[in-house]
């Protein structure tokens, strides 16, 4: 079996970002920078299935500036096979530009599942199942489950396809010693590659409202009028 998973580099969350002088992007210095915690959910299914397959391929495609090819190999240090940084100087802010580039690279490569968005998968013409929570494959088909409102909805798919990962699928492993130094040897190909302006534009960056203080209106019981008309007059919540 033969899995693409496309990554992202962000920033780590418990990082402070703060706004760079143009006011339209942030300011990286001092800032880490990790695999998307949700794209940890796909690398680990895309390793799992190639497990159980027993033979196959997994490849992380990756688009984004040179400092992502760290992040590619975090990847492989999990024990994907081989990687691929689409190199870009900026990131477009139409999502769809994204898409288009990874699309290029992707088609005609002979992927069984690949681990992604619908944009991607409306442009390679294939079937979508988004937010899986539970996957499983026979052969050429499969079963996936997402988790809706009150319930669990079923679906069932035939490869080649593309999945979206939801939190809970699994539990991705952590790259050990071996992966770590297995990861400096594995391939990563590095394409310089032009992305489209799109249609989107950020205009500005600001950060959120600082948060009122807080107000203590009593303790236990007693506190319980007050604070319904507080929610009901103050906050407007009731």
């Amino acid at each position: 079996m033969k899995i693409a998973v496309c990554i992202k580099r962000v920033p780590d969350s418990e990082t402070r970002v703060k706004i760079a002088s143009d006011g339209k992007s942030l300011d990286e210095a001092g800032v880490k920078f990790i695999l998307n915690p949700y794209d940890e959910f796909a690398v680990e299914e895309a390793l799992r299935r190639k497990e159980q397959a027993g033979t196959g391929e997994v490849v992380v495609v990756a688009l984004g500036p040179a400092a992502a090819q760290e992040t590619i190999r975090t990847a492989l240090a999990m024990g994907a096979d081989r990687g691929v940084l689409l190199q870009v100087d900026r990131i477009p802010a139409d999502g769809l530009e994204a898409a288009k580039a990874l699309a290029a690279e992707l088609k005609g490569g002979g992927y069984d599942l690949i681990l992604f968005g619908p944009m991607v998968a409306e442009l390679l013409d294939l079937p979508c199942v988004t937010t899986v929570a539970h996957l499983e494959i026979d052969g050429a088909r499969g079963t996936a489950e997402r988790e809706v409102e009150g319930g669990v909805e079923v679906v069932e798919f035939t490869l080649p396809a593309v999945l979206t990962t939801d939190k809970g699928l699994n539990e991705p492993r952590y790259p050990a010693l071996k992966g770590i130094m297995a990861a400096k040897k594995k391939p990563l190909d590095t394409k310089p590659t032009r992305v489209g302006q799109g249609g989107l534009e950020i205009l500005a960056l600001m950060p959120p409202p600082e948060r009122k203080d807080g107000k203590i209106v009593g303790e236990g019981a007693a506190a319980v009028p007050e604070l319904v008309r507080l929610l009901r007059e103050e906050a407007k919540v009731l």
